[in-house]
């Protein structure tokens, strides 16, 4: 789930209803704001959920809080491998959130974690984005 900004409220309803149905399959969540002291949306549901185990991985991305801005596009790449591991396992890969820059920022990363850990070429980059899209496992909400 990659949900920076307000991109994080369809995913604070997942994992409610994960939470609340004992569902234990593995969960990622990338957020990202500007700042972590003011803009953490629903901070104490998602740090219990990562200390409860029910979040799996939590990557966070908080732009101002340093020299260099850091979105969450920089943190999939940074991640790459392991994300492209859980897509060979079936992962769903979902976005939510500003469409004019980031949706496309996250859209690129994907594809180049594709390219470089699935060793893909462009032709066969855009056939496994478009199989994850006819398996409805690439899902964007984005505005």
């Amino acid at each position: 789930m990659v949900g920076p900004g307000t991109g994080i409220a369809p995913f604070r309803g997942f994992l409610q209803e994960r939470e609340a149905c004992g569902h234990t399959g593995k969960n990622w969540l990338f957020f990202g704001e500007q700042h972590a002291t003011t803009d953490f949306y629903y901070q104490e549901d998602i740090q219990r959920w990562q200390q409860q185990g029910l979040l799996t991985e939590l990557s966070l991305a908080f732009s101002r809080d340093q020299g260099r801005k850091i979105y969450v596009q920089n943190l999939m790449r940074e991640q790459g491998e392991k994300i492209w591991q859980w897509l060979e396992e079936g992962a769903y890969f979902c976005v939510c959130g500003d469409a004019s820059r980031m949706a496309k920022d996250v859209d690129q990363a994907l594809r180049d974690i594709i390219r470089e850990h699935g060793k893909c070429d462009d032709g066969e980059t855009v056939n496994y984005i478009r199989k994850l899209n006819m398996a409805k496992r690439y899902l964007r909400d984005v505005y």
